[in-house]
């Protein structure tokens, strides 16, 4: 039982980062093993996803370094607005970065901006919490 927790969490890790990854079909075949609790089975994936989106934030952090290279991926414009976005929603909008477009961005501007880690790691940690347990509970009423 062990192994499939640390999977999830290493799925769910791989998942929040920058590279392209699913959790949610390694969660769905944990749950189909009798032995897995299910608050095991959403702390796991949470902690891993929140871990990962903290590896953005730090991504993001020692990004600015490199803001000013020409092969930087954003011009200073698409920085302002991003900003300018961020302060406007707040780190309330730290809730959404589960979501599947747009969730990773949030996580890297947050490092970028500096937010208090301790606040990013509170409110990711809640949105991404708020996720896996609607994922669990949608995929134990569906499947099982």
């Amino acid at each position: 039982m062990l192994l499939i927790l640390v999977s999830v969490f290493c799925t769910a890790f791989l998942a929040a980062t920058i590279l392209p990854f699913s959790s949610e079909l390694v969660v769905a075949t944990a749950m189909a093993d009798e032995r897995v609790h299910l608050v095991a089975l959403w702390a796991s994936a949470t902690a891993g996803n929140t871990l990962g989106a903290v590896v953005n934030y730090w991504l993001g952090r020692g990004a600015t370094r490199y803001q000013d290279k020409q092969w930087f991926p954003a011009s200073q414009t698409q920085m302002d607005k991003a900003e300018a976005w961020f302060n406007r929603y707040g780190i309330w909008s730290l809730l959404l970065t589960w979501i599947p477009i747009g969730g990773d961005a949030l996580t890297v501007i947050a490092g970028l901006l500096r937010i208090r880690l301790d606040i990013f790691v509170i409110f990711v940690g809640l949105g991404k919490g708020a996720r896996y347990a609607v994922v669990i509970a949608g995929l134990d009423a569906l499947l099982f």
